[in-house]
């Protein structure tokens, strides 16, 4: 068995993320209260208790879905799951991967995607920029109605999730056009997404510029385990080129097809999605039915998995 972690991004977070967790492993309550401690506010709370609005907002999505993240690598490792052979992270999620390569402290992972959600929360005032996710269309159709539709304002691929799920961002007016002329030529589906700012692309160039000097005061260790990027869908394995895909993703897309491909070329067969939700075990669904993907989260999804992968 070749293994990958994967850990989700925005997207994935639900009400009362993780309390099963705290329930049922002591060691999950603990990093809880580390992680409140770092942020100076209750992150436990808000995962256990937020309503979906209070999930929604950028710069408490992003650290409420680390911390479960994190909390369920520390439950895996309590429970002598195996180390991975590689880790990789949606968007987000890279910050937990270079968590699980034991590169970041998880008390500085939380605090940077902190300040990381408030700066792409801050950069593109409200309802001037979108998003829309694409369904069943080719990726280079995708590209060239964003460039007809862009005129003179930003429209590009920000996510490319699996073959059949690209989704655009920028500009409002942009990305309605965009929709419009996909549905018009053959797009299955075009969708709007609900989301406070147009993440991976030019417009969040502001939080690019103000992550970055953040970015340069982290203390990053050798990985442990490489870390496929999202911005090159490559393996890395120094704290330069960590630091390096860490500024770059802002503005760039997520490669996220091509990163699960490397991984499946490089002999990974058993991918574990690490934190909240179901989404990466979905698109991998969608990306290869020759591997295996399971996702924990939960007690009994954990169980689950543990059985799986012959974890007694």
């Amino acid at each position: 068995m070749t293994l990958a972690y994967i850990f989700p991004g925005q997207g994935s977070q639900h009400p009362g993320m993780g309390k099963n967790l705290v329930e049922n492993f002591p060691v999950a309550a603990r990093i809880f209260e580390e992680l409140n401690d770092a942020l100076h506010f209750s992150v436990s709370r808000l995962c256990f208790e937020g309503s979906p609005e209070e999930l929604q907002l950028t710069e408490n999505t992003q650290p409420a879905i680390l911390a479960v993240s994190v909390v369920v690598l520390r439950v895996l490792e309590s429970e002598g799951f195996p180390t991975p052979d590689y880790v990789a992270g949606h968007s987000l999620g890279e910050y937990s991967a270079l968590v699980g390569a034991q590169s970041l402290s998880r008390t500085d992972a939380i605090r940077t995607v902190r300040a990381r959600g408030r700066y792409m929360q801050e950069a593109v005032p409200p309802g001037v920029g979108a998003m829309a996710a694409v369904i069943g269309a080719e990726l280079k159709d995708i590209e060239a109605v964003c460039v007809e539709a862009s005129q003179k304002q930003v429209c590009a691929p920000a996510n490319i999730n699996s073959p059949s799920q690209v989704v655009i961002a920028g500009h409002t007016e942009a990305i309605d056009r965009a929709s419009e002329l996909l549905k018009t030529r053959g797009a299955k589906r075009v969708l709007k997404l609900n989301v406070s700012a147009p993440f991976h692309c030019s417009l969040m160039m502001p939080a690019q510029d103000r992550l970055a000097e953040d970015l340069e005061a982290l203390a990053l260790d050798e990985l442990k385990v490489p870390v496929v990027t999202n911005v090159d869908a490559a393996a890395i394995t120094s704290p330069a080129e960590a630091r390096d895909a860490l500024v770059r993703q802002v503005s760039s897309p997520v490669r996220w097809l091509q990163s699960i491909e490397l991984l499946i070329r490089e002999g990974v067969d058993t991918f574990v999605e690490v934190g909240p939700g179901k989404v990466l075990t979905g698109l991998m669904r969608q990306i290869s039915r020759e591997v295996k993907c399971f996702n924990v989260e939960d007690t009994a999804s954990l169980k689950s998995a543990a059985a799986n992968l012959g974890v007694s």
